[in-house]
């Protein structure tokens, strides 16, 4: 009996991590984007490639517009193993990971490819490993877009055009800091509270990129649409450590490499569904312009920098705008 129990322990040593499982493991992956998003095409490759690569013994179950919660019940989630993966921006996450902040000061990456250089690097490898400390894995740096700035009332050409008008942001310092030093009157407010809000003239105007204005038809509530590009726009790929520890480490390597792979062809999509939808919103009788003078836009938020400066360190930011140049 005992040299039976001996022989079975070296069988489960040598297939390791790599036992097969009586039933596949569910996993869930929630996002707050709409189903046409690009985050959420590429949350369902990934789902189809891990169960590829682990031979079908895991399955991602991928729950698109906020069907599992705002973003900040996701992020907690993770926490608490409620939920095993979520895409969220960088809005909620300054609570987890203050350092998270510094990548949406305005005006920060002069390119996409700037972007790409910076959080796909070291810096952002740095801010992603701050969050184990919280419970969650940081996993990859996926894409959002370039916030612009949706408004009712009037065109905004210039920051003096944003005096007086009450614009939505994410629950963000960094942004509602931005929009006070450009002259708005910054209303920080969940996603889901904005269409009525702005239908209803609680607000004036938003900020979000072109996929977000289409896929919420934000045409029926918005005249104007100016292609500001003020915030570079991330969707941060998390993990929740509870539950990914308890999988095997070959299939913990699967998922988290199969989510890093996946930056540049979920970045590719969202790049070529902007180009689309910009042409779309025009055809739905929304105004969607360049700003003559993107210059006067970055002075009149450049207070900001020194605002959040003690917070980030000077650094950071200096070595941040340095990989633009």
């Amino acid at each position: 009996m005992k040299r039976r129990f001996i022989l079975l322990a070296v069988l489960l040593a040598t297939v390791g991590a790599s036992i097969l499982w009586a039933a596949p493991v569910v996993l869930k992956l929630g996002h707050g984007a709409q189903a046409t998003h690009a985050s959420h095409i590429a949350g369902l490759r990934f789902a189809e490639l891990v169960k590829e690569r682990t031979k079908g013994q895991v399955e991602v179950q991928v729950f698109p517009n906020r069907q599992l919660g705002e973003e900040r019940d996701l992020v907690e989630g993770l926490q608490i193993g409620t939920v095993d993966f979520a895409v969220v921006s960088t809005g909620p996450l300054g609570g987890f990971v203050p350092e998270v902040g510094v990548v949406d000061l305005p005006f920060l990456f002069t390119t996409a490819a700037h972007a790409y250089k910076v959080l796909d690097g070291e810096i952002g490898r740095g801010i992603l490993d701050k969050f184990q400390s919280r419970g969650i894995i940081g996993v990859a740096f996926w894409e959002n877009g370039w916030r612009n700035l949706s408004t009712s009332k009037r065109k905004v050409l210039k920051p003096e055009d944003l005096k007086g008008l009450k614009i939505r942001t994410m629950e963000n310092k960094v942004h509602m800091a931005s929009f006070t030093a450009a002259g708005a009157s910054p209303v920080p407010m969940v996603w889901g509270e904005v269409y009525t809000s702005l239908q209803q003239g609680v607000i004036d105007g938003q900020e979000n990129p072109v996929v977000i204005i289409h896929s919420n038809a934000l045409w029926e509530v918005q005249k104007y649409y100016a292609l500001t590009g003020h915030f570079y726009g991330s969707h941060v790929f998390l993990a929740s450590k509870r539950n990914l520890d308890k999988l095997p480490k070959d299939v913990q390597k699967i998922i988290l490499d199969t989510a890093r792979e996946l930056s540049a062809f979920q970045r590719d999509y969202s790049k070529k569904l902007e180009d689309e939808l910009i042409v779309q919103l025009k055809a739905k009788g929304m105004d969607v312009y360049e700003i003559p003078n993107k210059k006067a836009f970055q002075d009149a938020m450049q207070p900001v920098y020194k605002q959040f400066e003690s917070q980030f360190g000077k650094a950071l930011i200096d070595k941040i705008l340095a990989a633009g140049r």
